[in-house]
């Protein structure tokens, strides 16, 4: 049997203190969303599987899943600010996840693609992470990063939350290839973005008498 659902055996508990699994889903989902690496994915899954049991409600489960997101990613966003890039360096030197290469990175993508980093990186374990944060830290505007940030969350606990509730005990055996080519579908959207953003701007650089050759040198 696979990690989620040893998981899932592991915290079964009676109908009448299962709300407590609800906050245990909540609460991992939105420490990991502050920035603390937990595995949040994982705790889903193995909730859904629970679920699949009928020892829980999947309709709970999807919502205390994208609560956790939602309030974490929040969270993580005014301390980002608040804090600043001192906050990355000081994680760095505690964390492996906060490496300086990973921090850049996500950096790139967040200047590149704004909003659409929050949305997707919901689906990426380690976007999942920086994202509160570094929106935070970059000063993203606040109601655009909440309108993503929300939009991701509640997709990403809907998708991963049905998946494993209709797939339940054969969840682990799959997950990876709908994480695969859940991951070849953000990269296809990535891709498509990026390009359309360089035509974009290649079309303005023919309105100016300079092609600012430095900015083709970064791409």
């Amino acid at each position: 049997m696979g990690e989620p659902l040893l998981l899932a055996q592991a915290i079964a508990i009676p109908t009448g203190v299962a709300v407590l699994a609800y906050l245990v889903v909540g609460l991992v989902i939105g420490i990991e969303s502050i920035g603390v690496p937990l595995p949040g994915e994982t705790t889903l899954v193995a909730a859904a599987l629970l679920a699949s049991q009928h020892h829980l409600r999947i309709e709970f489960v999807i919502l205390a899943a994208a609560t956790g997101a939602i309030i974490g990613d929040s969270i993580g966003y005014f301390v980002g600010r608040k804090a600043g890039r001192r906050l990355f360096e000081r994680l760095g030197r505690r964390f492996h996840h906060f490496s300086e290469d990973r921090i850049a990175r996500a950096e790139k993508y967040f200047h590149k693609y704004g909003v659409w980093t929050v949305f997707f990186g919901r689906f990426v374990a380690l976007l999942r992470i920086f994202a509160g944060p570094m929106a935070g830290m970059l000063r993203m505007h606040y109601p655009r990063f909440l309108a993503a940030n929300a939009a991701g969350g509640i997709a990403w606990s809907v998708t991963i939350g049905v998946v494993a509730y209709k797939v339940g005990d054969n969840a682990d055996k799959i997950f990876g290839r709908v994480s695969l080519w859940a991951l070849l579908g953000i990269a296809v959207v990535v891709v498509t973005l990026y390009v359309v953003h360089k035509v974009r701007a290649r079309r303005k650089d023919t309105d100016v008498l300079e092609p600012a050759p430095a900015e083709s040198a970064d791409v």
